[in-house]
């Protein structure tokens, strides 16, 4: 080929590489325009979408993205709203964000499956460039979103659908759920924006490590059962021994040192059945008998069931749990003061029997009186008092108490039909009078309440050292009631522990105001975890344990009782 035809070939080529470049360089502009008018289209084909959904649920319509259930029919079209229809979940990792927050929910003792988890999932995966699928994919997650907030702040259940008496804080207060749920989306760490949410108490935290610390038992494989048998005791050769060694040291209880005889009840195994004893509620004997094999026979999953429902709990009452405070934990027979959010004073209590509940509720220290009188509540004097006086007519004057009329006029005993009132209907008071053997001991603490119920006192002093206690009528007895009022006074120069001591001794009854009016908090908690990372289940002294866990199992749906509403 000449030097001419060559330099014509390559200039041939040359033009149909630019024609080429040229055709490539116009599908990349067209496809550009293409994109240009694309991306305005399906936005605005997504606002409509979302647009009409939120329409349909501010009019009671039946929508359901994927199958799945808006509960919030008010914020979410109140949300979408505020934002002129723009998506708040188009990016994958906000997604993927939220995805995760929502399986570590149970972290609190929350069901993944309440925020409709796998229905989630799916949308994520199909929605794509679909506007009409992207629009379900965002209700779902905005929904999502919403719904595990809502737990953390309040609890999934409504203490007041099963206790109507409930009087504890359940507010958003100033928050503004639609400014809040903006906040939320717009975090730069969904999950941690959504775990402020959370109650930020030690106590919760605590909670949930030991939730984990369960769940990891349970992972691997749980705890061995016992057979039952008679009592075993140390220095005792058993076959037993060896599983009840097994389950110990499946729960903590038991560390092994050295290489211990298999079968024999040693020292080291006693000293963990004490723990274990102290830490379910038990007299710590070191035995194994009856309650003690129970409590041995609980399997892991009820104990993790029992941690949830007092997670559950904790987020019922959260938000009145600060500054200054009184808690009395019925399950916990304990009663503990916190002045600044600092543990000031604690005592052991004695609450209600089980066939006379102490009730759960909040309310405000007012006053305490020294050297009460004791005016027979209504239900002890049909249940003790008049059957008593029936069998013995002595009974009053042995208990130094009065019958009185309205007008604190003193009736003769012997002139009342006792026999006519068995059922109720007395219409006098019996009162005893101040002194050792009052019920109420030397000093009682008012917070007016619907129950008649307060703190106290008491001669009966024996009963602190129980395990157990629970022996009142419903109000609480307190082990160390001086301390207490001292605190609450506040008044060291004319209420120091020696003043109120010399007043007590006068024997008069007196009413004194007191100078910290703390809210009183009257609980049901049946696991706590101390200090130490101990966990402790208490007896469900009054079975309320299942009645929550049964709540927490069925399907969520927004309260429709009151101050809730504003979230909805």
């Amino acid at each position: 080929m000449t030097g001419r035809r060559r330099t014509g070939a390559i200039v041939n080529r040359v033009a149909r590489l630019g024609c080429a470049i040229r055709g490539v360089l116009a599908l990349i502009l067209l496809a550009l325009a293409t994109a240009a008018i694309a991306a305005p289209l399906a936005d605005g084909l997504l606002r409509d979408a979302l647009r009409e959904r939120a329409e349909a649920l501010r009019n009671g319509g039946d929508v359901r993205p994927g199958g799945g259930v808006i509960a919030a029919r008010r914020v979410i079209p109140e949300f979408y709203e505020s934002r002129g229809f723009a998506p708040a979940w188009a990016d994958a990792d906000r997604r993927s964000a939220l995805l995760t927050t929502v399986r570590d929910s149970a972290s609190h003792g929350l069901d993944p499956a309440d925020y409709q988890i796998d229905v989630l999932r799916k949308l994520a995966d199909e929605a794509g460039s679909d506007p009409l699928k992207m629009a379900d994919c965002e209700l779902l997650f905005t929904e999502a979103l919403i719904r595990l907030v809502y737990h953390l702040r309040f609890g999934k259940v409504d203490p007041r659908e099963l206790y109507p008496e409930w009087n504890f804080s359940r507010s958003l207060g100033a928050v503004r759920s639609v400014q809040a749920l903006e906040a939320l989306v717009r975090a730069d760490s969904l999950h941690d924006a959504v775990e402020r949410y959370a109650p930020q108490l030690e106590s919760y935290r605590r909670l949930r490590n030991a939730l984990s610390a369960y769940q990891a038992i349970e992972a691997r494989g749980g705890w061995p059962a016992l057979r039952p048998g008679p009592t075993l005791r140390a220095g005792e050769h058993d076959a037993r021994v060896a599983a009840l060694r097994a389950r110990l040291a499946a729960s903590g209880d038991y560390v092994s040192s050295g290489t211990p005889q298999p079968d024999l009840f040693d020292d080291g195994l006693r000293t963990a059945v004490i723990a274990f004893q102290s830490h379910h509620g038990l007299e710590p004997d070191g035995a194994v008998g009856r309650r003690t094999l129970a409590e041995l026979q609980v399997d892991v999953g009820r104990r993790i069931e029992q941690i949830r429902v007092n997670l559950e709990r904790l987020r019922w009452v959260a938000q009145d749990i600060e500054g200054d405070y009184l808690i009395v934990d019925i399950a916990g027979f304990s009663a503990r003061l916190y002045l600044d959010n600092r543990l000031a004073w604690q005592s052991r209590v004695v609450v209600g029997r089980p066939y006379r509940k102490t009730p759960t509720f909040r309310a405000v220290m007012q006053y305490l009186v020294l050297n009460p009188k004791w005016v027979v509540p209504p239900t002890i004097l049909r249940e003790d008092v008049v059957p008593n006086v029936l069998r013995d007519a002595r009974y009053l004057a042995e208990n130094d108490m009065r019958v009185v009329d309205g007008a604190g006029r003193t009736i003769a005993p012997a002139a009342i039909n006792w026999a006519r009132y068995r059922n109720g209907g007395f219409p006098y008071q019996i009162v005893q009078a101040p002194g050792a053997e009052n019920p109420l001991g030397r000093i009682k603490f008012m917070l007016p309440n619907e129950y008649s119920v307060y703190l106290h006192d008491t001669p009966s002093r024996a009963l602190f050292g129980r395990s157990e206690r629970a022996f009142s009528s419903g109000c609480i007895r307190l082990e160390r009631p001086l301390e207490l009022a001292v605190l609450l006074l506040d008044d060291p120069e004319q209420w120091n522990a020696e003043a109120l001591q010399k007043a007590i001794e006068i024997g008069e009854t007196r009413t004194v105001p007191v100078e910290r009016r703390v809210p009183v908090m009257i609980l049901y908690h049946t696991v706590e975890v101390g200090d130490d990372g101990t966990t402790d289940f208490r007896p469900d002294l009054y079975d309320r344990d299942a009645e929550v866990s049964a709540a927490l199992a069925r399907p969520f749906r927004f309260s429709t009782a009151g101050r809730a509403g504003n979230v909805r």
